[in-house]
């Protein structure tokens, strides 16, 4: 009866509210009217000065529990005023010493003890006794510590899916952003808003990421974005932009920049976590943000010059010019004001790439054809006139039902098309306009790793982006607003009713893990249980563990380096040494840091401030993975461990060009049966949890298929096996040379006569053509010069350059350990870089 239900006094006197019976919300808990207490927050800065009685304002709030959180409402407006979340520091105190009340109840948690005020001694007995009762009735999943320090506790039969490349994972992520029917979480440290989720583009603008979102906030669905806000100065991601973008689509958009760095005075931390929740059921979780240069498969081209245009039999037979005129004439498509056409400027008459089809004349005009079909005004394609006489290439593209296209599929448009140790972004409020020559440059191709999950580990994701920022809300007052609303987890008793999965998953046992403390997540005492896990994965390996990290920065001398990972490795190592045991470690991380910076005159000095870590930890000083194990095995650390990069080359105008291919994973899988992705670095900024903050999930398999170890039947973990399977091919050329074996990661034929043969090979070949750095024949900056001097094949001799490059098998090289080795490669004193502290690159 809807007279009751509006009538304020009713709810009051029957204990309900709009909140009480939402289904996913779990079951009705206890309600009420109470007086809280202001302050008591964790963080510093969001109490009022002084604990004098004066100091505090008692307020009158509707109180109501749920399974998993408290939260209370003002009681005219019903608007939510605060949400606290049940974790392991949950507690009740009724003592009037712990409540400095009369008739008070203290509610305790991680990041706020928040005092509650009843009308009698017995009203404050039933409360507390009430509250705790129900709590530890319905939500004692959220009052332990879970395994590795966790917030989480593992789950089992989760559907998981992993990605190698963005490729997939940003079609994934694409398809399950169209199926949200409630609300989206998104939280990166980049976020690009107009990169195509799905390539080649074919469709329009329909899967560009902003249209993607403008589209299911007309629908309805709410939008929530978190986003790294950086010190401007140091980082040219431009994250206002990027939030100035997103508000503007949509009302139902809101999008959070944190932290501040003056009134937080967190300079030198960042949100690194990337993570895309979709109604908190489904949960991506890895390495990967939606973001510029990001989107790569395991081609990892180099060179992407093409035009695109679409066969012109094709278009009459389906009938839809519509859709391809709507891919060029879009009016939101570029911005630099060169109307439509400026996305696909045609090739011309240019050098025929590797991989490409044949060169054949077309007598379709792109301008009379939009023109005919009413499409574009005689100005709007201006760019594309000079297209009529020229040649373009034909490649048949295996996109369902879009048939044939005319030319050369440009996958990166505008700043997608970048190479970063070149030259960093600039101006990204004009997404569409080059800022690499392409005729000239090559990209930089993108390795990485992420994944998805569902069901109860993707609630805990979201709980995770909830706590945050339901923080961040309270922190900065320009969100306290209504406008940014609180937001509620989902109960987990609703996890199991999963309406939309992301197809091909594997059921496993799933564990969430994080890196988070006061600054980034308002809580009182850090988490670091990603390095936990790590650690424990490392030590508890039997057989192998294979690493793929864009840093190795570890090795613990307590002094600039803390995280325990790389002692774990050589304490692993020298275990399977003295039992006598076969035992591999595959590591595989960039060949150069990813930062701006000419390596031909010694890369600057952020490059050479990380490099100067990495190797530390892998062979120089007494610290390092190497030093340790030669002490105990000498030359025999050998068979036991491998450092690796990754490279690549192509052909670009008729020019042999070569390029490291930038390592982004954050990976580790050991035994072919536990696997840790996420967006932790190997190093102590990710690791340690008072620092970046970070997600990863921990899958161990539940189900196994028999496969191979040292030659004998192993019973391996589909999900593990399948990716290393997938790394393994892609890296070492597998899929395109049917006669290499990636099924033993243990024997000594793979590591021997595979994985180091190829990577031996490889760096050979591209050191004898392209005289490429980084390499271990240069060990110090006076060096540098004599060897650049040298021509490679590639200047010498082009057909036998070929003919080399013709032995290369996938992209796998030997990482060049002695390279500057006799360099002090620290900022020198005086530089920009040595003025910050040691930590940033650590």
């Amino acid at each position: 009866m809807s007279m009751y239900r509006n009538y304020h006094a009713t709810m009051e006197f029957i204990d309900v509210s709009q909140l009480s019976f939402i289904h996913d919300l779990g079951p009705k808990g206890l309600e009420g009217m109470v007086y809280k207490r202001s302050g008591g927050h964790r963080i510093p800065g969001l109490n009022c000065c002084g604990h004098s009685k004066m100091c505090y304002r008692w307020s009158k709030r509707w109180l109501v529990v749920k399974d998993s959180f408290l939260l209370y409402m003002k009681p005219d407006s019903g608007a939510i005023a605060f949400v606290l979340l049940v974790d392991k520091e949950f507690c009740i105190k009724m003592d009037s010493k712990d409540t400095e009340t009369r008739h008070g109840v203290r509610i305790d948690s991680l990041s706020r003890a928040l005092v509650l005020k009843c009308s009698s001694y017995r009203h404050a007995r039933w409360w507390g006794q009430a509250i705790e009762g129900f709590v530890q009735k319905h939500g004692s999943a959220f009052l332990t510590d879970h395994r590795f320090g966790s917030f989480a506790r593992q789950e089992h039969n989760i559907p998981a899916k992993w990605y190698v490349n963005g490729k997939t994972y940003m079609a994934d992520v694409a398809d399950a952003l169209e199926e949200a029917e409630e609300e989206i979480f998104i939280t990166d440290w980049w976020l690009s808003p107009e990169i195509f989720m799905k390539r080649p583009v074919v469709e329009g603008n329909r899967w560009r990421l902003d249209c993607i979102l403008r589209r299911k906030a007309q629908q309805g669905v709410r939008i929530f974005v978190m986003l790294y806000k950086e010190v401007e100065l140091a980082l040219g991601i431009n994250s206002e932009y990027s939030k100035r973008t997103l508000m503007h689509l949509h009302p139902n958009v809101k999008v959070m920049r944190h932290p501040d760095h003056v009134s937080s005075s967190v300079y030198l931390w960042a949100h690194h976590e990337k993570i895309i929740i979709i109604d908190q059921s489904v949960a991506f979780v890895g390495g990967i943000d939606l973001a510029y240069g990001r989107w790569d498969d395991r081609e990892h081209r180099l060179t992407d010059v093409g035009s695109v245009t679409r066969s012109v039999a094709l278009e009459q037979a389906e009938g839809s010019s519509f859709k391809m005129a709507t891919a060029l004439t879009s009016s939101s498509a570029p911005s630099n004001g060169k109307g439509a056409a400026s996305l696909v400027v045609d090739s011309g008459d240019q050098p025929k790439l590797k991989g490409l089809g044949r060169i054949r004349r077309t007598g379709f005009s792109m301008k009379r054809h939009l023109q005919k079909h009413g499409l574009a005004h005689a100005d709007s394609v201006s760019s594309v006139d000079s297209s009529e006489e020229k040649t373009v290439r034909s490649m048949q593209t295996g996109i369902g039902g879009v048939g044939e296209l005319v030319g050369d599929t440009r996958f990166w448009h505008g700043k997608d098309y970048c190479n970063f140790v070149y030259k960093d972004w600039i101006q990204l409020d004009k997404p569409f306009d080059d800022f690499i020559d392409r005729h000239t440059h090559p990209r930089m191709p993108w390795h990485d790793i992420a994944s998805v999950v569902h069901g109860k580990a993707a609630r805990d994701v979201a709980r995770h982006f909830i706590q945050r920022w339901n923080f961040c809300k309270i922190m900065k007052p320009k969100y306290r607003s209504l406008s940014y609303p609180y937001l509620l987890p989902k109960s987990h008793t609703t996890a199991g009713e999963i309406r939309y999965q992301v197809p091909n998953c594997i059921p496993a046992k799933v564990q969430i893990l994080r890196s988070a403390s006061d600054w980034s997540a308002g809580i009182k005492y850090h988490e670091e249980s990603i390095h936990n896990a790590y650690v424990h994965a490392i030590k508890n390996s039997q057989h192998y563990i294979y690493i793929e990290n864009q840093f190795f920065i570890s090795c613990t001398d307590n002094r600039h380096v803390f995280n325990k990972i790389g002692d774990a490795i050589a304490e692993r190592i020298i275990q399977a040494y003295k039992e006598g045991k076969k035992f591999r470690v595959y590591v595989v991380t960039p060949l150069l840091p990813g930062f701006e910076g000419d390596i031909n005159t010694g890369g600057g000095s952020a490059i050479q401030a990380v490099m100067h870590y990495n190797y530390r930890t892998m062979n120089r000083g007494d610290c390092s993975i190497i030093s340790q194990l030669k002490r105990e095995m000498d030359d025999q650390w050998m068979n036991y461990i491998s450092f690796c990069g990754l490279r690549t080359h192509a052909e670009l105008e008729g020019r042999l060009v070569t390029e490291l291919v930038y390592v982004h994973s954050k990976m580790l899988i050991a035994d072919d049966n536990t696997v840790i992705i996420g967006s932790a670095n190997i190093n102590d900024r990710s690791m340690l949890g008072k620092r970046d903050s970070e997600v990863a999930v921990i899958v161990e398999d539940s189900e196994t298929v028999t496969a191979v170890m040292d030659g004998q039947e192993y019973q391996a973990g589909r999900y593990a096996l399948a990716l290393r399977l997938e790394c393994f091919r892609t890296i070492l050329g597998a899929h395109t040379d049917l006669s290499i074996d990636v099924s033993d990661p243990l024997s000594d034929h793979f590591y021997k006569e595979i994985w180091m043969t190829t990577c031996a090979r490889n760096a050979t070949i591209y050191q004898k053509v392209f005289r490429c750095l980084p390499s271990s024949d240069v060990r110090n900056i006076l060096e540098l010069e004599g060897y650049l001097a040298k021509p490679g094949l590639e200047r010498e001799d082009s057909a036998r350059a070929h003919e080399e490059l013709k032995k290369i098998r996938g992209f796998l090289v030997q990482f060049p350990l002695d390279f500057l080795t006799e360099q002090n490669l620290l900022p020198p004193i005086g530089s920009k870089e040595s003025m910050v502290p040691m930590e940033v690159w650590t």
